[in-house]
């Protein structure tokens, strides 16, 4: 056994793999800056948590079982969504909590 730079213990067995990741976009992710909640559509995997517990109702279902934002008056931006989600799918941070480099 050897160790690497950081201090890993490396195994003569273990190979290193190069990984490519696929960048992808999404077109229909709403405007980051004008609705109280973003969804990021890629990462959701439509189990309806964020729906269900949402307080004021701001949240519903499509069809096919994703998130969108029904009513964005009635968010409080409690942030249940955000802490509720399995997946990191959507963030319910207030207007100065955003950060203004996002873009869709």
């Amino acid at each position: 056994m050897k160790k690497d730079a950081q201090g890993k213990i490396i195994k003569e067995s273990d190979t290193l793999e190069i990984v490519k990741v696929k960048e992808s976009k999404v077109d229909d992710a709403g405007d980051y800056q004008e609705s109280p909640v973003y969804i990021y559509y890629e990462w959701c995997k439509k189990c309806g948590i964020c729906v269900a517990f949402c307080p004021t109702g701001t949240l519903a279902s499509r069809e096919d079982g994703a998130p969108y934002v029904k009513y964005p008056e009635k968010c409080i931006h409690c942030e249940k969504c955000d802490m509720l989600c399995p997946d990191y799918a959507i963030t319910g941070a207030a207007t100065g909590e955003r950060r203004a480099d996002v873009k869709k």
